[in-house]
């Protein structure tokens, strides 16, 4: 297959670039190559390119900083989807997308399932629906996956900042009333391809398994590197205001996958 990995230098899309490219003709492209708020760009990339498959790993995703930056959020989480989206129907390419667990309100008890109503409480998290919704209008054949608290080796993520912090000899605190599945942006990767072999379409959760909370995730990221001494104590969402609210429950279950028969992460 011939496929184009858009935000290719990013967290997920250096994974992506690994998974894809020994077995594919895989392109990646990310700033300045492509912008993709410019409409006319995305129909110019894809159309010269051509590919199978147009993957995008592109996002605004400094969650807090969506709150100061409106506009910018939404023209990249939600017309740049649907510029993708445009420029991959108008070649009868699948659009592969990336959602997130922030498009619901954190008020259920017990995971969110694909089919359970969103209703986002961010910028972030609403610039987010909007290209789901913008990329169900523009192109018929897509696979929206929606993912929570991705964490990988390339990018800025909570694990490494936990880390960072701890090795300056910082004591932290760290909220322990929100919970949601730690995903690891490799085994994303991995996935993403075995949905498209598997012929997946439509929207699907994909998370890793289990839940936790984020002291939970820090606490246990702190022993596995050798640093379980660092003082650590866990504070309530209402003692750690940040600019954008969060879901105090963010646990997808993936039950699309479990219906369908496909493996779990």
């Amino acid at each position: 297959m011939k496929i184009l990995i858009v935000g290719s230098r990013g967290m997920l899309g250096t994974d992506l670039m690994e998974t894809f490219a020994p077995v594919n003709e895989t392109t990646g492209m990310d700033l300045p190559q492509i912008d993709i708020t410019q409409p006319d760009q995305c129909r110019a990339k894809v159309e010269d390119l051509r590919p199978d498959i147009v993957i995008n790993a592109a996002a605004y995703t400094q969650v807090d900083a969506c709150e100061s930056n409106e506009n910018a959020a939404f023209q990249v989480n939600g017309r740049g989807a649907a510029n993708l989206a445009a420029a991959a129907a108008s070649i009868g390419a699948l659009l592969v997308h990336y959602s997130t667990d922030y498009i619901f309100d954190g008020r259920k008890q017990g995971a969110y399932f694909e089919e359970d109503a969103p209703n986002p409480q961010s910028v972030y998290g609403k610039s987010k629906l909007l290209g789901e919704t913008l990329i169900l209008q523009n192109c018929p054949d897509h696979l929206i996956l929606r993912t929570s608290w991705l964490f990988g080796r390339n990018g800025n993520n909570f694990i490494r900042t936990i880390l960072g912090a701890a090795r300056k000899g910082n004591p932290l605190r760290v909220v322990n009333d929100q919970e949601g599945s730690p995903t690891y942006s490799r085994d994303l990767a991995i996935h993403t391809r075995r949905m498209i072999e598997a012929g997946c379409r439509g929207v699907y959760h994909v998370t890793n398994s289990g839940s936790c909370t984020w002291f939970g995730l820090a606490s246990n990221a702190l022993v596995w590197a050798g640093m379980g001494n660092t003082p650590i104590a866990p504070v309530s969402t209402a003692e750690f205001p940040r600019p954008a609210p969060r879901p105090a429950n963010s646990v997808l279950a993936n039950a699309r996958l479990q219906r369908e028969g496909l493996p779990l992460m």
